[in-house]
């Protein structure tokens, strides 16, 4: 089988040239190449393609719906009889949010891949929504109250969140006692974030600074400059070692948030419960867990 067709296949479920260069380890400039290659064999256009989006012309989409079950196939095929090839196999795209991907889930991929050397990884980071079937996303992982419906969900474990600010700023600004008090307090947060809805109460309020980033948010409340709600597996280390000491012990934010794995209901790669597994295990014992 040409080997033009796997490649159409995993551009389109990459949703980009530049998506399907990365699974395939080739650069762009070759992938479009290949892909007008294939066009040419087959009299017909396949793809409006640009370096960061593609769609598919009508042709394309029914060429696709032909082809996709073929190469699936085959790989499976593959996998059943290769011991190389055992296990995940393929293209497999996952999300994370930014923060939390580069300090939770990045740190464990390398141990991952050299497990299953067959997967072709792509990683986004990325506090955006993405939409798991439209985007052809594998695996999301979300930090949420309310995960979408019509997509499977594995709860790794409760978000739990906690006021916090450095020892420099209470001991500048004071230690309040009530949550009435935080009206006196400078509060960090960031876009979209207040207010604070915890148990047992909500706090009102503006942030001292205007940001779209949580990594800012932490960054200012290590450095002094009010009081954050943040996820216990972002501050864990500081709050261990004294950087940052908890507010309000008493009040936490709403423990229906959680770390959440969603993917497509059925028919979902290998990968994903082979990626989640991987995880939960990596996970185990960090202090975030418990």
């Amino acid at each position: 089988m040409d080997p033009d067709l796997a490649l159409f296949v995993d551009v389109v479920q990459a949703g980009s040239l530049a998506g399907g260069a990365r699974l395939w380890r080739l650069s762009p400039a070759m992938v479009s190449k290949r892909m007008a290659r294939l066009e040419a064999r087959l009299g017909v256009r396949l793809l409006h393609r640009t370096t960061r989006r593609l769609t598919m012309t009508e042709a394309g989409a029914a060429f696709h719906a032909e082809v996709a079950p073929l190469i699936a196939g085959l790989r499976a095929a593959e996998a059943r009889v290769s011991p190389i090839a055992a296990g995940p196999t393929g293209p497999f795209r996952v999300t994370v949010p930014t923060s939390f991907g580069r300090m939770w889930v990045a740190p464990h991929l390398p141990g991952f891949l050299e497990r299953y050397p067959a997967v072709r990884l792509s990683l986004d980071l990325t506090d955006d929504f993405v939409d798991v079937m439209g985007e052809r996303v594998d695996l999301a992982i979300r930090i949420t109250a309310a995960p979408p419906g019509g997509l499977a969900a594995h709860r790794f474990a409760d978000n739990r969140r906690m006021l916090c600010a450095s020892p420099a700023y209470l001991a500048k600004a004071g230690t309040p006692d009530s949550i009435a008090a935080l009206v006196d307090h400078r509060l960090l947060a960031a876009k979209g974030q207040l207010p604070w809805r915890l148990t047992g109460a909500t706090v009102t309020g503006e942030s001292l600074v205007e940001t779209n980033s949580s990594e800012v948010v932490r960054e200012m409340a290590l450095a002094g400059a009010g009081i954050a709600l943040r996820s216990l597996w972002d501050v864990a280390d500081a709050l261990a070692d004294g950087r940052l000491v908890r507010v309000l012990p008493r009040y936490e934010g709403s423990v229906a948030v959680g770390i959440i794995g969603l993917h497509a209901p059925v028919r979902a790669p290998a990968a994903v419960p082979a990626l989640i597994a991987h995880l939960a295990e990596a996970w185990r014992d960090a202090a975030w867990m418990t």
